[in-house]
């Protein structure tokens, strides 16, 4: 426990945080705190604290995966978030300190993605089970952050508002050819046809998803407009009138974000317009954690607007609208963590309890990265023309209420899974 108990004696300030020792001896860490909730956790043998000490989320991940780290007052997620708020992104926290900076490196290494890396790393996640998603996402299985007016909206009806936002910064029209780069289960490709009457190509590297996203298009009759393919976006061809990208450019890789937005030009009209929906980080470049690389988002990362400018700056697009969603996205993956924690029974079933715990583990570290450190959503709207949009952004704000309006309306045939 020494290395432990040095490492959170100055951690924690806030708490408190309880720790039994194998030996059934309780340390206790911070002071009472209203920022957060006390905790009292368990380590049922000597190494664990050792191995947290020595590389923290790794460490921790792993422990309560396999049960050596057992949570008796509170949950997992007031852990994480206990956690989270003492390390929290903030100029005023004397306490920050960068805890994965020896990972860095391999950090990097990660992220060359290349093609048949790509593939795999896409299989890792979205090829499990389709059972599992259904039993946390929204009803269009849209799993990436949602809009939401307020806190207490319902997690679908912040979904569907998630599309609207984005449809409305796209500008359609009638006929337009869109392209849908990491189309998920089609939920993005199949709205977008419905409320605005155009033809759409989503592409994707998960054969789960494309198989789904086929069988909705045929559902729902539209499979002639509503077209998926299994294709790496680099080896995609012809013209779109729009791009439209939700969650998919943080598994693109920093080595790879020129080839990106160079292709990304490439593949647009000279008029046309794209958006791109991503995770972002406030607080510059930074490292994927070493345990959510390995069993999470193996060659994922989060990017910094500073990693971003430079690639789009020399693929001559211009940069006509950004927006910061700053707490969506924690409202988007509570939602998420209470469905999985009510599903448990279910979960396991499908997997096994370590899986179960792995997934809570990543939705509560989640939901902390955007309460407490730097995590936020980003949205660029792209064009390679400067006046390809209007010069002021009233009209997002007007086409954003006649999509929700026309999508709430009785007339709106639904697209089901």
């Amino acid at each position: 426990m020494l290395l432990f108990d040095r490492l959170f004696r100055v951690l924690i300030k806030s708490g408190p945080l309880t720790v039994i020792d194998a030996a059934g001896r309780a340390r206790l860490y911070g002071t009472a705190s209203a920022d957060v909730t006390p905790v009292t956790i368990r380590f049922t043998d000597s190494s664990t604290p050792r191995r947290i000490a020595r590389n923290p989320a790794k460490g921790a991940g792993e422990a309560y995966m396999d049960g050596r780290l057992l949570v008796e007052t509170g949950d997992i997620r007031d852990l994480v978030d206990l956690i989270g708020y003492n390390t929290r992104w903030n100029a005023s926290n004397p306490t920050r300190i960068k805890l994965w900076r020896p990972q860095r490196i391999a950090a990097t290494l990660d992220t060359w993605n290349w093609q048949r890396r790509s593939k795999r790393n896409v299989a890792h996640h979205y090829d499990l089970s389709g059972a599992l998603y259904d039993l946390f996402l929204d009803s269009d299985r849209q799993y990436s952050c949602a809009y939401f007016d307020s806190p207490a909206e319902t997690l679908d009806q912040a979904q569907d508002d998630k599309k609207a936002h984005i449809a409305a910064k796209l500008m359609l029209k009638p006929g337009q050819r869109i392209l849908d780069i990491g189309c998920g289960w089609g939920g993005m490709a199949l709205y977008l046809n419905r409320v605005a009457d155009v033809d759409v190509l989503g592409i994707t590297l998960s054969e789960e998803q494309l198989k789904i996203a086929r069988e909705r298009a045929v559902s729902t009759g539209v499979a002639d407009r509503v077209k998926f393919e299994l294709i790496d976006y680099r080896n995609l061809t012809g013209t779109f009138d729009r791009i439209v990208s939700v969650g998919m450019f943080e598994h693109v890789g920093p080595p790879h974000y020129r080839t990106f937005f160079e292709k990304c030009r490439s593949l647009l009209t000279p008029e046309g317009v794209m958006l791109l929906h991503t995770i972002g980080r406030a607080d510059g470049p930074g490292a994927t954690d070493p345990w959510l690389a390995k069993y999470i988002f193996p060659g994922g990362y989060v990017p910094a607007l500073s990693q971003m400018m430079p690639a789009i700056e020399k693929s001559y697009l211009w940069l006509t609208d950004l927006e910061a969603l700053r707490l969506h996205y924690a409202y988007t993956l509570e939602h998420w963590y209470e469905r999985v924690a009510a599903a448990r029974q279910q979960i396991v079933e499908l997997y096994d309890e370590r899986f179960f715990r792995m997934w809570q583990f990543y939705l509560a570290g989640a939901i902390s990265a955007f309460r407490h450190d730097g995590h936020l959503v980003f949205q660029l709207q792209l064009t390679r023309q400067r006046d390809a949009v209007p010069i002021v952004r009233d009209y997002i704000a007007i086409d954003e209420q006649r999509l929700r309006d026309a999508v709430s309306s009785k007339n709106s045939r639904p697209i089901s899974l």
